[in-house]
């Protein structure tokens, strides 16, 4: 068996030997938590943007542009948008990276990444190409790509931990992994009214997107998700330098960043 394949082989059998994992407020087995996931985010594919904008009141937008101008990404660099879903992380990337870089659009659910490349194929964004593939074992060779990001998904992974250790292999020396994730308010007011602004959501899905049950798992999915520092170590623990995170919104959201250490 080729190096890849025994690549692919290890990072199952991780996935394989948890016992149990969140899935919102239930513990649930790794396998039943990546059919899960993927049955939920089918569901409100078509409406995924729609319920995005509604539910930060448009500011992902100007996070995500953040991100970009923090990532140092260039024309001809390449960079792995991981759970891409849609594609807006992918089309503002594509721009940066021009005509002679890459973006490569991987993600796990096969109705996002359908909606995505519709869109960005009418944009003309011929530059990005489209990966599915579970973040915890990643088809690449190493030292690929000068960037990766992940928007809005790291909390939906099976196992956190493994997806940073293959995006540290998968990175150059010196590249820089994003991380776009709801995150934990630091003031108590502000948390309450977060709080009750979350509540809103299930049935705002439910009138939008025609379903109430992924909006409940996303509020969920948020409760549990490592707060800040947290994350920051499990960055390192994987091996990352220079890790730092900015808080946005007093903590709504966050931004981490690490860079893959030079030889």
């Amino acid at each position: 068996m080729d190096p890849r394949g025994q690549k692919l082989t290890s990072a199952h059998k991780t996935m394989d030997n948890q016992e149990q994992v969140n899935f919102g407020y239930k513990k649930v087995s790794p396998e039943e938590k990546t059919a899960l996931v993927g049955e939920v985010f089918a569901q409100v594919a078509e409406r995924y943007d729609i319920m995005n904008d509604l539910m930060s009141l448009g500011t992902h937008r100007l996070f995500k542009r953040m991100v970009i101008h923090m990532s140092g990404v260039r024309p001809g660099h390449q960079v792995l948008d991981l759970a891409g879903g849609t594609g807006d992380m992918s089309a503002l990337f594509a721009r940066k990276v021009g005509p002679d870089g890459r973006v490569i659009l991987t993600d796990l659910n096969q109705p996002m990444m359908t909606v995505g490349r519709n869109r960005l194929l009418d944009k003309g964004l011929s530059q990005v190409e489209f990966c599915h593939a579970p973040a915890e074992a990643l088809p690449f060779a190493d030292a690929s790509f000068d960037c990766a990001c992940i928007s809005f998904g790291l909390r939906n992974f099976t196992d956190k931990d493994q997806a940073l250790n293959e995006l540290l292999r998968v990175l150059k020396p010196g590249a820089a992994l994003l991380v776009l994730e709801f995150s934990k308010p630091e003031h108590p007011a502000l948390s309450a009214a977060y709080k009750a602004f979350q509540s809103l959501w299930p049935s705002a899905g439910k009138a939008v997107a025609g379903d109430s049950e992924p909006y409940k798992y996303l509020v969920e999915s948020i409760s549990v998700h490592p707060q800040q520092r947290a994350l920051k170590q499990m960055f390192e623990d994987a091996g990352f330098e220079t890790v730092t995170y900015s808080n946005l919104i007093g903590g709504v959201a966050a931004i981490h960043r690490g860079v893959k250490p030079q030889p």
